[in-house]
């Protein structure tokens, strides 16, 4: 068999073994271990699909067994993919309560949602264990993105504070001259600046406060773990006052906690309904410094509370010079779902709705200091650029 037929009939799994052949070795184990989760039985009536066969089944040793085989032939992101269908499709949900399958599985952000879903119900051993999850996966995020998070804002910080009377030593000379280059002089071949670019003062006082609302809803997961690792980075520069603050028809103030993104984590309850109103309500108690302040709400829009309010609360955030800042996710997943007509009202206030990656996000937030027009941003999503 060529290697083409031999990814065919892993593809197609042993309905086609007549047509292709027979798999041997290590490509017999693979296959075993895709047949174990995909391989399915006919649809009943209605056409719906009964759950996958192949005998899984809730037997936790002969999960254990499954995660060690992937984990062996497949590389960890086909790996986290299949850890991720099997416990949606084979509904192993509740194994993860056993240390022993935690310990066989691969970390990733959409596992980390998922123990933090079951937060509430693990046995004191299998919290150990998660948390041992958690800080693995909080651990890599922070190395992926803390240094071009604080490289950004930095960045961005200081070119906020130029000022446009600078004493001789603060001028910045390359932008004083960009920003005088149709006053040149050709008799003289020099330019005559009107306007001179300085750089501002530096500082060690708090120079924005930055108010993270996040919704905590099943459906947002991935964004509850990057926005809890994205806040303890901000909290740990002492340019920035940061607050987060998470919700679903209750509100959680997790700023206590943000020098431990793990803790901030297991500090959410993931699930429920959703009062957005309510929670940009306290928040807005959090802004003492409108013009100095930003304000990232992270939720799908679904709206369970009064939805009036809440669009005239975020006026009124608009019009006290607060930087308004709503993503509909901010995670890796690609366009999510969301209420369209709450995005459609926001826009109209001029603050559009969009999803962020993460790797983005650092980006964004220098903007947002800078009071960068986001729209760029939201087309920029928009189009899958």
């Amino acid at each position: 068999m060529d290697e083409r037929s031999r990814r065919w009939r892993l593809v197609l799994g042993g309905a086609a073994e007549e047509s292709l052949g027979e798999l041997g070795g290590n490509e017999a184990a693979m296959d075993a271990a895709l047949a174990a989760l995909y391989d399915s039985g006919s649809g009943d009536a209605e056409g719906s699909r009964r759950q996958r066969s192949a005998g899984l089944g809730a037997s936790a040793p002969q999960v254990a067994r499954w995660l060690g085989d992937i984990r062996e032939y497949f590389p960890s992101t086909v790996v986290q993919i299949m850890q991720s269908d099997a416990i949606e499709r084979l509904n192993l949900t509740s194994l993860l309560l056993e240390p022993e399958m935690l310990d066989a599985v691969e970390p990733d952000v959409h596992l980390v949602g998922t123990l933090l879903s079951l937060n509430r119900v693990m046995p004191d051993q299998t919290k150990d264990v998660a948390r041992q999850v958690v800080r693995k996966v909080v651990d890599e995020l922070e190395r992926r993105i803390a240094n071009k998070t604080k490289a950004a804002v930095t960045g961005a910080l200081n070119r906020a504070t130029r000022v446009n009377r600078p004493r001789h030593a603060d001028i910045d000379w390359d932008r004083t001259i960009r920003a005088n280059l149709k006053h040149y002089q050709p008799e003289y071949r020099t330019i005559v600046p009107e306007r001179l670019v300085g750089y501002g003062r530096r500082t060690t006082a708090v120079q924005r406060d930055v108010v993270l609302c996040v919704d905590q809803s099943g459906s947002m997961a991935a964004s509850v773990v990057y926005s809890g690792v994205f806040a303890a980075v901000l909290a740990s520069m002492r340019s920035l006052r940061t607050s987060l603050v998470v919700f679903d028809t209750a509100v959680v103030d997790l700023t206590d906690q943000l020098h431990d993104p793990v803790e901030v984590l297991f500090g959410t309850q993931l699930g429920g309904g959703t009062d957005i109103n309510r929670a940009i309500a306290y928040c807005q108690e959090l802004v003492t410094r409108p013009r100095d302040s930003i304000f990232v709400l992270i939720s799908d829009l679904y709206e369970g509370g009064i939805r009036a309010e809440m669009l005239r609360r975020i006026a009124a955030l608009v019009e006290a010079g607060v930087q308004v800042v709503v993503l509909l996710a901010l995670s890796d997943e690609g366009a999510p779902a969301y209420d369209h007509d709450n995005a459609a009202a926001l826009a109209s206030l001029g603050v559009p709705a969009f999803a962020c990656t993460p790797d983005a996000f650092p980006d964004l937030m220098a903007a947002a200091i800078e009071r960068r027009d986001l729209r760029a941003f939201a087309e920029r999503f928009a189009s899958g650029a």
